[in-house]
């Protein structure tokens, strides 16, 4: 049976009764309870796919990156034959971590406690006298570090799994997680820029996840940036909005053009006729028919956030960012940034000043959203307001999904709340499952028609 409640000795959490997709209504507890955080390390983190680092990142044999899937450390590594491997950060002995850097080249990890030696592949190779003080009772084939379940790869994008009944990379993105890395390569191969982002927040992982589908936001939290020209109003709160909905929790939401408009574009560029519009920039990098082969009839037109669940956000800006757990009450933010391997020098200066000054620790836009997520997260641990459930119904049977021929479907419409309705729906659903399998049979596929 599924798991359909939790319960802590401070409170219970109906999973069931905690968000109802039909009204929109969301049980603030999510965000605050203990149990509910240490079982989505288990049901959500420990079964996903997580986002480990990109190619361009460990592109030689020794080369190797340390990354996080929940609040499990682990190390992307390329070893000899070439092939990535993702190790468990802890040692076997006494469970040090056997890596201190973020990222750099080795032959191999040694434990700093004990000095127990692991090769590239996690295999343990060398134990300080072995012999004198083991005797012989140490296998050492028993006792390397743990490998993630999975390793694969989409586009030169690797994640890893925990779970070894999860479904193949490919099956778990489908069509609209490929998308949303696929939005990433218009402009070509890309190349990491060395240097995560990092910075802390005082918020629950999944108020940063779901503002990521917040259009209706920005007019009021990203003023001051309209103010000073970091950004234009109509760029960033355009009505026309597009939201396009995955299996397993994917989706992206936002900004995206109408077939008429689309078309006026189109015109415009074969014609030199008539005047620019908000979204020239952007649709300029897709006017190659392979691009626009590759992103799809409808996916074309979106010009929105991708998020790939459970917490990979995929901006416009080059950029990848990770929200990473680190209890209830705070989060890690991971900005990798990117670029383009034949980006023009001035076009390159000019996406890294993106990089430093939009997103991150800091931008103008994520720093309004870091405030307004921290207390939201402080708003739900009140005595009384954690008992007054959230609203996100807006647009809630208003709107309609459009199924293009080809398979990828959208909803067509102005701001709303789509996306987070739909990213909690599919939390519940991984939540309550007891398994990959159960997960499989029970999830929702995404909604046809009235939405």
């Amino acid at each position: 049976m599924p798991a359909a409640i939790i319960t802590s000795d401070r409170a219970s959490v109906d999973l069931d009764a905690c968000y109802n997709p039909s009204t929109g209504v969301l049980d603030r507890r999510i965000f605050t309870d203990r149990l509910v955080y240490e079982e989505e390390l288990k049901r959500i983190f420990g079964r996903g796919w997580n986002f480990i680092c990109h190619d361009s990142q460990i592109p030689d044999p020794g080369n190797f990156f340390v990354s996080f899937i929940g609040e499990d450390e682990v190390i992307a590594v390329r070893d000899r034959t070439d092939k990535v491997n993702v190790l468990l950060n802890s040692c076997p002995h006494r469970g040090n971590t056997v890596c201190r850097a973020e990222l750099g080249t080795t032959k191999s990890f040694m434990c700093s406690y004990h000095g127990w030696n692991f090769d590239l592949d996690g295999s343990l190779v060398a134990v300080p006298n072995e012999e004198a003080f083991y005797k012989g009772g140490l296998d050492k084939k028993d006792w390397g570090l743990e490998s993630a379940a999975k390793v694969e790869s989409y586009k030169g994008f690797y994640f890893a799994t925990l779970d070894p009944d999860a479904p193949s990379l490919l099956d778990y993105l489908g069509w609209v997680g490929k998308l949303g890395i696929d939005m990433m390569l218009v402009d070509g191969p890309i190349r990491f820029l060395d240097g995560v982002h990092k910075n802390r927040l005082k918020c629950n992982w999944k108020f940063a996840v779901d503002n990521l589908y917040d259009w209706y936001h920005v007019k009021v939290s990203h003023g001051t940036a309209f103010k000073v020209g970091l950004v234009t109003e109509e760029a960033m709160a355009p009505n026309d909005q597009m939201v396009i909905l995955g299996e397993y929790g994917h989706g992206i939401g936002g900004p995206g053009l109408t077939v008429e408009r689309q078309a006026e574009f189109d015109q415009r560029q074969t014609t030199g006729e008539g005047e620019s519009q908000w979204y020239d920039l952007q649709a300029s990098h897709r006017t190659d028919p392979a691009t626009r082969e590759m992103l799809g009839p409808i996916g074309h037109r979106s010009f929105g956030h991708p998020n790939i669940f459970p917490n990979l956000w995929v901006t416009h800006t080059r950029q990848m960012c990770l929200r990473i757990p680190r209890g209830p009450f705070e989060t890690e933010i991971w900005w990798f940034n990117y670029l383009p391997v034949n980006l023009p020098a001035a076009q390159s200066k000019q996406s890294i000043f993106t990089h430093n000054h939009v997103f991150g620790p800091a931008g103008f836009l994520e720093q309004d959203d870091g405030e307004n997520w921290s207390h939201s997260t402080r708003g739900a641990r009140g005595t009384q307001s954690k008992n007054r459930p959230l609203n996100i119904s807006m647009g809630l049977g208003q709107d309609a999904v459009s199924t293009d021929p080809s398979g990828q479907s959208g909803i067509e419409t102005v701001v709303n709340e789509h996306g987070q309705r739909w990213t909690y729906q599919c939390w519940k659903e991984w939540m309550q499952a007891d398994s990959w399998q159960d997960l499989m049979n029970n999830h929702s596929t995404p909604p046809q028609g009235s939405v």
